[in-house]
């Protein structure tokens, strides 16, 4: 980089706020992501910028906390991730904020469209609602005779609503019943598996955000023990058992948003940059869970994964 990318005169390293309401171990190939896009835009950590991290370790109550001693520090910019979004932007904070989230922004309430972001807060999301057809068309292609499936989901995720639609939408195009199981606490997921257990779905189609990642372990098991196997969005489900997840390359969503944080840094308001939906996705088949679960995948799918995990 010639003159880096704030050109300050004084060549302060910029400082960015990093604010999420996760734990650190979820998000370092995330992290990764991003520091690698910033490199990629000619910025050297130490010299160009240097990041703030504060972890709510899946606390969701303690962010208005973390934001505040961020904003003391101070940073000059503020990227905020998952869950933490909704709860920043009820905050009014006085910096540019950049942010990744999973919901839906405009069913959220801090977007008026995906054009038109809220003043001072913009960035990426990663739903496509219409993923979840599109992961029953791949349920029903690897096991044709599945006619009953679950949808297990936290009705409190914004735009859940949206993603329910097209799933519905896609059982009824393929012959497919759908019973939905709200679970947006301890209390209503242990009340829904209850109820599957009592009449087990041939599947369980799990919504993904930040509910399901802290419960997908007990929700995977749950479904295993009764020969039903999962399907979601994101790779860490696949990864912990799920036969298969579709959806965003969300590594790639985190290396853009490194372009927005280089945006805003230049001096583009975040109000003048629009959303951004993923445009990347990535198929992950489990065969062990396949295997486990008596099944044969068929090789014309197969050849369509990203990555296999035998």
């Amino acid at each position: 980089m010639t003159a880096g990318p704030m050109a300050r005169a004084a060549a302060k390293p910029v400082r960015i706020g990093w604010l999420t309401a996760q734990r650190e171990a979820s998000l370092v190939p995330f992290i990764a992501s991003f520091r690698g896009g910033l490199t990629q835009l000619g910025y050297d950590e130490g010299r160009d910028f240097a990041i703030e991290f504060r972890y709510g370790n899946d606390n969701v109550g303690s962010v208005p906390g973390l934001a505040a001693e961020l904003v003391r520090l101070p940073v000059d910019l503020l990227v905020v991730q998952g869950e933490a979004v909704t709860v920043v932007a009820q905050l009014a904070l006085p910096i540019p904020i950049v942010y990744v989230f999973s919901g839906d922004p405009v069913s959220a309430g801090f977007a008026k469209s995906l054009s038109q972001p809220r003043a001072n807060m913009t960035g990426l999301t990663f739903m496509a609602a219409e993923l979840n057809g599109k992961r029953l068309e791949l349920l029903k292609e690897m096991i044709p005779t599945v006619t009953r499936v679950a949808i297990v989901a936290n009705p409190e995720h914004p735009g859940e609503n949206i993603e329910r639609t097209y799933s519905e939408d896609a059982g009824r195009r393929l012959g497919i019943a759908t019973d939905y199981f709200p679970t947006r606490s301890q209390e209503e997921l242990t009340h829904a598996l209850s109820q599957m257990a009592a009449h087990p779905p041939q599947a369980i189609s799990l919504f993904a955000d930040g509910f399901a990642i802290q419960n997908r372990q007990r929700i995977i098991d749950f479904a295993m023990s009764k020969r039903a196997p999962v399907v979601s969005g994101w790779p860490i489900f696949a990864q912990s058992g799920a036969l298969f997840s579709y959806g965003p390359r969300l590594t790639d969503s985190y290396r853009r948003l490194a372009h927005y944080v280089d945006r805003v840094l230049k001096g583009t308001k975040p109000a003048d940059l629009p959303i951004e939906r993923p445009t990347t996705f990535q198929l992950v088949i489990n065969i062990r869970t396949a295997k486990m679960l008596g099944l044969t995948i068929a090789q014309s799918v197969l050849v369509r994964a990203d990555d296999v995990l035998e």
